[in-house]
């Protein structure tokens, strides 16, 4: 058995003709005949029946299905082969969360797309946990998120640090003030990121550390989402300070320094580690490390 013969088979599944498919493959009726006559005799049972229309018989379903597999299998190993030699070329599934996919990826992806236009990307916007179960689980191929939380089945490496801060409306009582203790945000109508996100998780520990009960009004699902509530006036927030660049630039939201949330929190690359890299994700991982600080604080 080859993987000629394979193809042979799978292309004959498709036009249900041995010209057809002698045509697409640059082979004579013969030389296809011959090929599926000697898969027969390997095996000893007849893959395919040659009245008119030609059909696979039973046996030959299930050789076809195995012969897929195999063929994927070759295809992949040929790629991979390829990837030491060629310009890095192939798909990458990228996991991060919404603040993160809108303030830095854009200028993260338009500097590597026009440095690898072989290369694509799909962005899945998911929060810091789910991010770190779907690379464990192969199902996305890179994370780029908050590293609150430590994996030994992850590799992470560091790209830059945030800082957490309480953001509120220009409008609200709380914006004469340049400082305020943590104290000072009690019965505070607070909106919150919901309990599943790295955020909200560090906000809930520091309020828990110092003994205060935020008074919630509101829970949403994402940065963007809190920022608009919070431009609203209907509440207070502690966000991401690089995902309101934007909001402080216009003067439609105020920063409100509290001296209990002044930690930096490290934002990072994660992909699971042993895996096989292929050539886009290597060249990815190799751009992303090497990038200065500036090129992810930076502003468009």
């Amino acid at each position: 058995m080859n993987m000629n013969q394979l193809e042979t088979l799978l292309t004959i599944s498709k036009t249900m003709s041995f010209r057809k498919a002698g045509e697409i493959l640059n082979l004579t009726q013969p030389a296809v005949s011959a090929q599926i006559k000697s898969l027969e005799d390997e095996f000893g049972t007849i893959l395919i029946d040659r009245n008119q229309p030609v059909t696979l018989t039973d046996s030959g379903k299930l050789f076809l299905e195995h012969a897929e597999k195999m063929l994927r299998i070759a295809s992949d190993l040929k790629q991979r082969l390829s990837d030491l030699h060629q310009t890095p070329q192939g798909h990458i599934h990228i996991g991060t969360t919404t603040s993160i996919a809108m303030q830095i990826l854009p200028r993260v992806l338009s500097y590597f797309q026009d440095q690898f236009p072989l290369i694509k990307t799909t962005i899945h916007s998911m929060t810091s946990s789910q991010i770190m179960t779907s690379v464990e689980n192969s199902q996305i191929d890179i994370g780029i998120t908050y590293l609150f939380e430590k994996n030994q089945a992850l590799e992470t490496s560091v790209l830059y640090y945030d800082n957490f801060e309480l953001v509120v409306s220009t409008q609200h009582p709380l914006s004469r003030f340049a400082h305020l203790s943590i104290e000072k945000l009690r019965n505070i109508p607070f909106i919150m990121l919901s309990p599943e996100t790295a955020g909200r998780r560090f906000v809930d520990q520091v309020f828990k550390n110092y003994d205060v009960a935020p008074h919630i009004v509101m829970e949403l699902s994402s940065s963007e989402e809190v920022k608009r509530m919070v431009e609203l006036n209907l509440g207070v927030a502690i966000i991401s300070k690089l995902s309101v660049a934007d909001e402080l630039r216009h003067g439609t939201l105020k920063i409100v320094k509290v001296n209990e949330l002044d930690i930096t929190h490290p934002v990072g690359v994660v992909y699971k580690s042993g895996r096989y890299l292929n050539s886009a994700m290597q060249q990815f991982l190799r751009d992303l490390k090497g990038m200065p600080e500036t090129q992810f604080l930076g502003s468009e």
